[in-house]
């Protein structure tokens, strides 16, 4: 089983980075949050998880933290919870705000999830109940990338290419991105992944499946 993988940054894309082990370029999955921490030619180390498949590839996923990484896991024993969705879950909100929504039965945090559902989301809490405890009461300020925020104009068209490959159509994700924007504007100065994840939560079960 691999846990953990460290070694250099070949490449980072909108949903993966490929990152090189003893000579070896391992593809993994990522959220937007962790991929916005990555930069290419730097060390880097990662929680992963490994998802064997039947007749197909097996998958690779990356976590910045050890705590996305134990959301991801955990959700992947619910009943119709697959990885894409797993991650998309992660994709919108923080460990803290899952743990948050677990604990207070939240179905609506979860149909802000694309993909998600209400008989998905009330699912999901029934199995997870009790699961996923916060450490603490209070939630501690969201991780920042390490680079300085992004332009308006580099995360917009970032947003818009990452929603594309999720399955929008470039019209409706410009439109989305758009309209987060106006809705918020002090999104304009913030980061990729943050734009990202706000425009998800916009858009939430409009992918409901």
């Amino acid at each position: 089983m691999i846990s953990s993988i460290r070694g250099e940054v070949l490449h980072v894309g909108l949903d993966h980075a490929v990152v090189e082990v003893s000579g070896f370029g391992l593809h993994l999955s990522a959220t937007a949050q962790t991929l916005s921490r990555l930069r290419t030619g730097e060390q880097v180390l990662l929680q992963a998880s490994y998802v064997p498949r039947q007749d197909e590839a097996p998958l690779l996923f990356g976590f910045a933290e050890a705590g996305e990484r134990e959301i991801f896991t955990t959700m992947l024993s619910i009943s119709g919870v697959g990885p894409r969705l797993a991650l998309a879950v992660l994709s919108v909100h923080t460990p803290e705000e899952v743990r948050r929504a677990i604990r207070d039965s939240d179905t609506a945090a979860f149909t802000q999830v694309p993909g998600i559902g209400k008989k998905t989301a009330q699912r999901i809490l029934l199995e997870l109940a009790g699961k996923l405890v916060l450490d603490s009461p209070e939630e501690p300020p969201s991780a920042q990338g390490q680079s300085g925020a992004a332009s308006a104009a580099g995360s917009s068209a970032e947003v818009t290419a990452a929603l594309v490959s999720l399955g929008w159509s470039e019209k409706d994700a410009e439109q989305a991105v758009s309209a987060s924007l106006t809705a918020e504007p002090e999104l304009a100065e913030a980061e990729t992944a943050v734009l990202l994840r706000a425009t998800l939560r916009s858009l939430g079960g409009g992918r409901s499946g």
